[in-house]
């Protein structure tokens, strides 16, 4: 399933408030440079149209967000979203999240990590591509802290099996913890544009949610 095309961005909105590069990032990393508080911090990996963000933002404003997305052009139209909504606490970073996790984040960092309908790279030579990997889980691991949670959701069923496997076999993660699926209680009500979609057409979602002991 594809994604559809984005509605066009005011040309006079300033975004960079809301959006960085990787390069823009702090370094050494420091989270209270980018939101100017030190609360707990927790990161979406593929934050797409940025739905998640701007709803975690505005129903938990004790918490920061950082929002991770490779297109440039869905990273834009996140960090408009915030924008428009008036939510200073998240951010969107336009780069790749293997490169954030590694190079960038410390050890104990984050309360939660969040990773909603990845990329399934559907062909077997491609697979090495998918961020549920080896090298991603064990810096998920490392940069949790004590009792935080990694939240996994996607549609395909051997995606998930094969992220349930390597969470098991390389890191020492809790889970999965089982994630019941509730009703929506109006059009929008849903954890990402993505998950609506799938929903809607009547296709299950699998979830789950680790947490670091």
């Amino acid at each position: 399933m594809g994604r559809r095309a984005l509605r066009k961005i005011d040309p006079t909105l300033d975004l960079s408030g809301r959006l960085r590069t990787i390069d823009q990032l702090p370094r050494p990393w420091d989270a209270a440079a980018l939101f100017g508080r030190r609360v707990p911090l927790e990161v979406e990996v593929g934050s797409g149209k940025g739905l998640y963000l701007r709803r975690a933002a505005a129903e938990r404003p004790a918490t920061d967000f950082l929002g991770i997305e490779v297109a440039g052009r869905y990273a834009r139209f996140a960090a408009a979203g915030l924008i428009k909504a008036g939510l200073q606490n998240a951010l969107v970073v336009h780069g790749d999240a293997l490169r954030v996790f590694g190079e960038l984040l410390p050890d104990l960092s984050l309360a939660a990590v969040h990773v909603y309908f990845p990329d399934p790279w559907w062909k077997k030579r491609h697979r090495r591509r998918r961020v549920m990997c080896e090298a991603f889980l064990r810096d998920v691991e490392r940069t949790l802290v004590p009792n935080g949670s990694l939240h996994f959701w996607t549609d395909v069923a051997e995606y998930f099996q094969t992220a349930l496997n390597l969470i098991a076999a390389h890191t020492s993660l809790h889970g999965p913890l089982p994630t019941p699926e509730t009703p929506a209680e109006h059009d929008m009500d849903y954890r990402t544009h993505f998950e609506r979609r799938v929903r809607k057409a009547g296709d299950p979602v699998h979830r789950a949610e680790f947490r670091k002991r």
